[in-house]
């Protein structure tokens, strides 16, 4: 990657996006010994200005950003990271450090609780009491929730077609997950279409 240090006196800004939702979370700077410690270690390391030195993001919380790919754009002159951020990524404790009203990439956190009830069980959790009932109640689950869609779209209030498409979204989402797929398997095959 041939960025572009000396264009801004040997600092590059840094966008830091979640590599599942997209959300931006962090601005940050690097120069080149930032940035090929970030390569080396997988950890994204900026140059803080404050602090006149290298600063691994998370070297004092534990909320590191784990990087996931790297972009340059057009101009060599901006840094675009893709990382898995563990825990808040802003020192307020909030996931970003742009204040956004909701996290509007929710179902992809909620696919990931998903996930983690396979992988982690948790006794008494609803995923793991339907899980035991087998794929055949799981798929029974997505019809009822869907019928129950309809009709709160033809005659029930919004709230209530936001309750029930919501369950809606929550048992596909459950099903798609116990057939071993996932969002993006679903997102990729309309994209597809679209083209």
């Amino acid at each position: 990657m041939n960025i572009d240090f000396d264009k801004s006196d040997g600092l590059v800004p840094v966008v830091i996006q979640d590599e599942q939702t997209l959300e931006v979370l962090m601005l940050g700077y690097m120069n080149a010994e930032a940035f090929e410690k970030t390569q080396a270690e997988g950890k994204v390391t900026f140059y803080s200005r404050s602090k006149s030195r290298l600063w691994t993001k998370g070297e004092e919380s534990g909320n590191f950003l784990f990087v996931k790919s790297i972009h340059i754009d057009c101009d060599n002159d901006t840094i675009l990271i893709k990382a898995n951020p563990v825990g808040p990524t802003c020192h307020t404790g909030s996931r970003s450090c742009f204040k956004t009203d909701y996290n509007q990439n929710f179902i992809f956190e909620l696919e990931n609780i998903i996930n983690d009830r396979y992988e982690n069980p948790v006794e008494g959790s609803y995923i793991n009491k339907m899980r035991a009932k087998g794929l055949n109640k799981i798929a029974q689950k997505v019809g009822e929730e869907g019928v129950e869609t309809v009709i709160a779209a033809l005659v029930e209030t919004e709230e209530e077609l936001i309750g029930e498409a919501s369950d809606l979204l929550f048992h596909l989402m459950f099903l798609l997950k116990e057939k071993g797929l996932s969002i993006q398997d679903i997102a990729k095959n309309l994209e597809s279409r679209h083209k």
